[in-house]
Parts: C-alpha cells; sequence; structure tokens
C-alpha cells in the first residue's frame, strides 16, 4: 500500500483488511461480466435496445424487494449469512447465463441477480459500520471502492480480451471468482452484529421500517439520491452500445474506458474523501451530481475513443465526491440497532435509478435520437445538484446536532 494510504488507514482491524482483499477478488470477477451484458444480450437475442434495458428494470425492481428484506434480515440474522448466500448466488447466476439464449431465460437471470445482489451489499456495509467508529467511516469506505475499483480496472480489460474469444470465459471468471470470496467469508470473516447494539431503552422496534420511513431528512436525501445516480446508470449501462452502433468502439477499446473510471478512483478517492470530510455533506453531493451532469451530458459532443474516455473522467470525479459521502452518511444517520434497515433504503436508491434511467435512454435512443439519451443525463444530474442545495438550504436552521448539515462526516 502506498505510504501516503498507509498512515491514515492504519488502526483498522484485520477482518476489515480480508473483506478488502475479498472485494478485490470480487470486483476483477464481476466486471469482466456487468460491462458487457447490453452487448452481449444485444446480440444474443437481437433485440431492440428498449427490450434490453427493460431487464436491467426488472433486475432493479427485484433488487428493491430483496433490498427491503435484506434490512431487516441483517439486523436480526447478522450480517455473515447475508453475504453467504448472495455470492453463492451470484456464482450459480453467472455460470447459468452461458446457457441463457432467450428473452424468458435472461429475464430470470437478471430477476435472479437482481434478488441476491443486494443481500451481500446491505450486509457488507452495515459490517463496516459495525467494525469502524463514525469518524473513521467515510475512509474506510473510500478504501474499500479503492479495491473494487483497481479490480474494475482490471476486470474490463480481460473481460473484453475473453469475450473477443467468446463470452463462456468472461461468465467462468466472474462465477469463480464469487465462488472464490464466499470461500473467504464462510471460513475467515467473522460475524459482527452483537444483541448488545440494541438499547435497553427501547422497547417499540418491531424490526421493520416504521422508525426509518419516520426519519423525513433521511428521506429527503435518499430521495434526491435516487436522481443522482441516474446519470451514472445511464453511463454504465449504455455507453458500451451507443459508441459501437453509432462510432464503431468495439469492445475491447471500451474497457479501456471503463478502466479510465477505476484508475481513478484508485488513484484519487482517498485524497479526495479525506478533503471533502471538510465540507457540509450535501454540498460535497450537490458538486459531485453536478460533475456527473457535465459527464454525462458531453458524451452528447463525442464522436471518437479519445472523448468518450474524457467523458468517463469527468463523471468519474463526480463520482469520486458522491458514492464514499453518501454511503458514510447514511452510516452516520442510522442508530446502531437500526443500521441493516437505514442501509438497506439507502441501498435501494441505486436499485431505483438503475431501474428507470437505462429505460429512459433506450427509450429516447430508439424512438427520438441516440444522442437525446446524454442530454437527459445531463439534467437530471442538474435537478440532483439543485435537490442537494435545496436540503441544505432547508436543513441549515436545525444546527450542527443535524448529521446532513455538519461538516463532520
Amino acid at each position: 500500500m502506498p505510504m501516503r494510504l498507509r498512515l491514515p488507514a492504519a488502526g483498522y482491524s484485520r477482518q476489515f483488511w480480508i473483506l478488502f482483499w475479498g472485494t478485490l477478488i470480487n470486483s476483477i470477477g464481476g466486471s469482466m461480466v456487468w460491462p458487457f451484458l447490453t452487448v452481449y444480450m444485444r446480440q444474443r437475442l437481437a433485440a431492440p435496445l428498449t427490450s434490453i434495458t427493460l431487464l436491467f428494470t426488472l433486475n432493479s425492481a427485484a433488487g428493491l424487494v430483496a433490498t427491503a428484506i435484506a434490512g431487516p434480515a441483517v439486523d436480526r440474522f447478522g450480517r455473515k449469512v447475508a453475504m453467504t448466500l448472495s455470492l453463492a448466488g451470484n456464482a450459480a447466476v453467472y455460470a447459468a447465463m452461458i446457457g441463457a439464449d432467450s428473452l424468458t431465460a435472461w429475464a430470470a437471470l437478471m430477476a435472479g441477480l437482481g434478488i441476491i445482489w443486494p443481500l451481500y451489499r446491505v450486509g457488507a456495509d452495515a459490517m463496516v459500520a459495525d467494525m469502524i467508529e463514525p469518524k473513521r467511516r467515510a475512509g474506510a469506505y473510500a478504501l474499500l471502492r479503492i479495491v473494487s475499483n483497481l479490480g474494475i480496472a482490471v476486470g474490463p480489460m480481460i473481460g473484453g480480451f475473453l469475450s473477443g474469444i467468446s463470452y463462456t470465459y468472461a461468465f467462468l471468471g466472474g462465477a469463480a471468482a464469487n465462488f472464490l470470496f464466499l470461500l473467504l467469508v464462510l471460513f475467515v470473516i467473522r460475524e459482527t452484529l452483537l444483541q448488545r447494539q440494541k438499547p435497553a431503552h427501547q422497547t417499540s422496534d418491531d424490526g421493520g421500517y416504521g422508525p426509518v420511513l419516520r426519519d423525513l431528512p433521511f428521506l429527503a436525501f435518499c430521495g434526491i439520491y435516487v436522481v443522482a445516480t441516474m446519470p451514472s446508470s445511464i453511463m454504465m449501462t449504455l455507453l458500451a452500445v451507443y459508441a459501437k452502433e453509432n462510432f464503431g468502439v468495439p469492445e475491447s477499446q471500451y474497457g479501456f474506458i471503463m478502466a479510465t473510471n477505476a484508475l481513478m478512483v484508485v488513484l484519487f478517492q482517498y485524497s479526495v474523501t479525506r478533503r471533502a470530510e471538510g465540507y457540509l455533506p450535501l454540498r460535497v453531493l450537490a458538486l459531485g451530481a453536478l460533475l456527473y451532469a457535465a459527464g454525462v451530458g458531453s458524451v452528447a459532443l463525442g464522436r471518437s475513443f479519445p472523448a468518450f474516455v474524457l467523458s468517463m473522467a469527468i463523471l468519474t470525479a463526480g463520482e469520486l465526491l458522491l458514492v464514499p459521502t453518501a454511503t458514510a452518511l447514511a452510516a452516520n444517520l442510522a442508530p446502531a440497532e437500526m443500521r441493516g434497515r437505514y442501509m438497506g433504503l439507502f441501498g435501494m436508491t441505486w436499485g431505483i435509478g438503475f431501474g428507470i434511467a437505462p429505460v429512459i435512454g433506450g427509450l429516447l435512443n430508439d424512438h427520438v435520437a441516440p444522442v437525446a439519451t446524454w442530454y437527459s443525463g445531463l439534467g437530471l444530474g442538474l435537478a440532483a445538484a439543485a435537490g442537494f442545495l435545496l436540503l441544505a438550504r432547508r436543513l441549515k436552521a436545525s444546527g450542527p446536532k443535524n448529521a446532513l448539515n455538519h461538516e463532520s462526516t
């Protein structure tokens, strides 16, 4: 680990570092498959782009249902159980994708993937919150993003090469990575949920989402974050098809566009997060949303591989600000006994955004013009930035005790 990361990262537990390296393994495997799914399904099924993007909507809808269940389940049964089930299921789905050759089969697989993946995300986010004190959580989530994106830098390049030979090899690689991480979770990771996390004075919590849904500032934050995720989901889902069909950019080159995103996170995420900790979180999120808008909107002006790399770099600058700041803020707003539910509801934001935005992009591509997709992303990013700033202004009077308007995130 570079010296500039070693000292700030010192003091995290051994289990955190096991999770750190396991995340790298899993990220490499998943990114060998996911960036190319749209292209693969388009070729395999010969279906309109709107139909393909509806599969991602189905994936997200299933994920929303699963996340709603995962939050209370993680608080009741533990983080490790959820992570184990998810990794085992992911490995099985990736293996099954090899033989899928109909829209019905892909619908079942995408729904299955949507159901099982949130279990890992909610469990892992809650586990990190259990292990790390509040003032160091943003840094911990940033480190996990760094290693995840290191995997994403490597995975698409490998996946692009393997896909040029046969997509079967990419699917097998994704399944093997999930299985290897599953072994780490089963035999090395310990459970972090403790019974003492429920305060003695709390007797009315029924284990559901009622207390979370009564937290109106948190709900407002999540609602705006849904809009903020949409430009990124358009970019990650549709850029590969747009670049290939309109400008002849092959999968092998698109792998390097994805690698640009990942390498920027690896090189700059921790330092950006450390600097952002000194500012109001909602203002940091607003700046990130503006960069999302600029990155996605600039695709409309691009005509070549270098231009799309630049657009991805701009979007990634926004990602460096948005993702760890929002995740740490959600964890800090959650009472210890309800972390699974708070992180579960926060986890739904990505699923909602990912389910809606690609379909909007697909409809605009098929019925208006391909370039209209990117103008929609521009508008969504600007709307999210305005929403964060408006929420910050509304909550300003609540004082420093409100974590949404407090510098320490």
